[in-house]
């Protein structure tokens, strides 16, 4: 045996373990090739009919339906839903929101997260398969590759192939209709903080400000990159969602699963064999699950991080169950604890109506009935008082002492209204303002307010006094509180 000690390998990072036109770089015999990631593997995912296919298909014309549609919708004289961040004021149907209605937006997004801890405890990704906007503008631009250049195995024909005048052709077409995609999504995205009549206007006689210009093209080809080109990516590795998921998992939740019981071993078999004489599981091991998942993934390995939930995989599975005349079911929405305990799908429900489940559920129940109440009791005008730090306090004709205020009133309707200011706090407590303050729809308006008290009224130093400002008809009333300085 050699006691000389052996000179340490060299590791060489690369990139690929083939050089440049598939030769191995060349090196001294001691480095060893150690590949630091693994190139990506475009994905072709076939298309798929079927129940979880038509709801996706469903949420996909439902969410657009409405992100589409809804800059165009006119309330009144209108647009039903803008956010114009110029005059700092928020639109939604009759509601008219300012900043200082900030408090609804935190509402909005304890909201969305309790709803979405409740949908993933219940049935995992949920929203990622359905209704998350990269899933559904990647369905969108499959079908338009699939309408452009044929089915998966026609892709896929295709882009092995060489270049030709039909492939320069197809190509060329697909990526119009995705940049036209792409360009009509960020005009609708812009639409809803400028008026989209005049937007559309604007885009079509070149001017746009410069931010409407950056947003619009930056929202284009997000929307074009990551549906047309990242796709997968953006779910495995941009998406915190995916890594997180897992704490909201447990053996109750309803996830796309494979029943490896019934499943293996798994092999090919025609039409007529008997699988028990084969000695043989259900799956025939067509691979078609994981042709038709968006990521590319194998149900059959179990849970994983990469799956979004999305139910392709269950319906070419019983689309295959049913040429061959078996049960489906063989990769459907089940839990962990009912495919190794066999439980019903009766028993199966039951379990997923958890404590956790029924907890989410009533805390996610109060926090919307609590925002629909303030809604709805809400007055639909604020008020702001400010002390005129120009005068602290003087004594005027009479003997009386008067401070000066300003008030901002904001008028939170679609139509005028009148408002009277009144205060009280202290013996004798006039506000000398004449008449009403009158507030065009939607405005704010500043005026100044003089409130005089008897020169014995209170003792020199400052008093807490309150404005009661209130709106003609159902409008309501505000009550501010202020200070009153006394001077010695």
């Amino acid at each position: 045996m050699n006691d000389r000690a052996l000179p340490p390998r060299k590791i060489i990072p690369i990139v690929s373990a083939t050089g440049k036109g598939g030769t191995p770089p060349a090196d001294d015999d001691d480095g060893v090739m150690v590949s630091l990631y693994e190139a990506r593997q475009k994905i072709y995912p076939r298309s798929v009919a079927g129940f979880f296919s038509n709801w996706r298909w469903g949420m996909v014309f439902l969410t657009q339906l409405i992100f589409y549609g809804l800059p165009w919708l006119e309330w009144g004289q209108r647009q039903a839903v803008l956010f114009d961040l110029g005059a700092r004021r928020f639109y939604i149907f009759g509601l008219v929101l300012y900043p200082q209605d900030f408090i609804y937006l935190t509402g909005i997004l304890v909201i969305s997260a309790l709803a979405l801890f409740l949908f993933t405890a219940v049935a995992g990704r949920l929203w990622c398969g359905y209704a998350c906007p990269q899933t559904v503008y990647t369905e969108i631009f499959l079908w338009l590759e699939k309408f452009t250049e044929g089915d998966r195995s026609a892709r896929m024909r295709r882009d092995s192939g060489p270049w030709t005048k039909d492939k320069i052709l197809r190509k060329v077409s697909k990526h119009a209709l995705w940049l036209g995609v792409g360009l009509w999504t960020g005009l609708t995205f812009v639409g809803y903080f400028t008026p989209i009549k005049e937007l559309a206007g604007a885009v079509v006689h070149w001017q746009l400000g410069s931010w409407e210009v950056f947003w619009f093209l930056f929202y284009s080809f997000a929307t074009y990159g990551n549906a047309g080109f990242m796709r997968e990516l953006v779910c495995k590795h941009m998406c915190p969602y995916a890594r997180f998921q897992s704490a909201m998992f447990d053996r109750d939740t309803l996830i796309v699963t494979y029943d490896e019981a019934r499943g293996e071993p798994r092999g090919a078999r025609s039409r007529k064999a008997d699988p028990a004489k084969l000695n043989l599981g259900a799956c025939v091991d067509c691979s078609l699950c994981v042709q038709v998942c968006p990521t590319g993934i194998d149900i059959r390995k179990g849970l994983q991080y990469e799956c979004i939930g999305c139910g392709a995989c269950a319906d070419v599975c019983d689309t295959v169950m049913d040429k061959l005349g078996y049960a489906r079911g063989l990769v459907k929405y089940s839990t962990q604890n009912a495919i190794t305990q066999n439980w019903t799908r009766g028993q199966t429900l039951r379990h997923v109506l958890r404590p956790r489940v029924l907890i989410y559920s009533g805390i996610l129940a109060a926090i919307v009935v609590a925002m629909v109440v303030s809604l709805t009791l809400r007055t639909p005008f604020k008020v702001d008082v400010v002390r005129d730090r120009g005068v602290l306090a003087r004594i005027v004709e009479g003997g009386r002492i008067e401070n000066v205020y300003r008030l901002q009133i904001m008028n939170a309707t679609e139509s005028e209204q009148r408002f009277t200011i009144a205060a009280d706090g202290l013996p004798g407590l006039v506000v000398m303002t004449e008449g009403d303050v009158v507030v065009e729809p939607t405005q704010s308006r500043w005026t100044a307010v003089r409130v005089q008290a008897p020169y014995d009224a209170a003792p020199a130093g400052s008093h807490t006094i309150h404005f009661q400002i209130s709106g003609q008809g159902s409008t309501g009333q505000v009550t501010e509180k202020s200070v009153f300085i006394v001077p010695r």
